[in-house]
This record gives C-alpha cells, structure tokens and sequence, in this order.
C-alpha cells in the first residue's frame, strides 16, 4: 500500500511536466488524443502517423525520444502517458495509460 502512495505522489509531481509536454508538442498532443480515443486496444507506430497525419519517425521520437527534437525525458512513456506493449508476433504496440487517461480528460476539460 505505501509503494501505492508514492506513485501517485511521484505522479502528482509529474503531472505539471506532462501538462507542460504536451502542450509544447503538438505531436505528443495528438498522439495522446488518438490513443484515448481507442483505447482500451493499442495501435503500432505505423497506424497511429497515418491517423494524426505525421511520419512514424515523429511519432517514435515523440513515443521514446529521439536526439535532441525530442528529449528521452519527456517522451510520453518516460512520462507514464504511453506504455509499449508487445503482441504475439511481436509487434511493439502503445496504449494510453490510465495516467494518461486522466491527463487527456483534464486537458479537454480546460
């Protein structure tokens, strides 16, 4: 119960950082956006550029980080708002956390 306690503490200290990354990015936005809206499934790297309209090299970037475009330590998994899940035929699939979950709702709340 108390490692409980200190994720959402260590959440509630992140949270200003996500807000913050997402609206400098307007890739890690939109990636965020259409994981909500299909979640509970994953999608691949592939599907979700073709969806918000971008290369799969932005959406990796904005997934895992990559250079110095997108820092590693605001990518969304780094965040806690992405998780990478691996299917059968191995496959790297993202889903939207429910961190993430609560961060998209907030967002379109304001």
């Amino acid at each position: 119960m108390q490692s409980d306690n200190l994720k959402t503490f260590s959440r509630e200290n992140i949270r200003p950082l996500v807000i913050r990354s997402l609206r400098r990015s307007n890739i890690r936005k939109k990636i965020a956006d259409y994981l909500f809206e299909i979640c509970p499934n994953g999608s691949y790297t592939s599907e979700i550029a073709y969806n918000i309209k971008t290369t799969p090299t932005n959406v990796i970037g904005a997934i895992r980080g990559m250079g110095s475009r997108y820092k590693a330590e605001e990518s969304l998994i780094s965040l806690e708002v992405v998780e990478q899940v691996k299917n059968n035929s191995n496959i790297k699939l993202y889903k939207i956390t429910d961190f993430g979950k609560e961060i998209v709702e907030s967002l379109k709340i304001k």
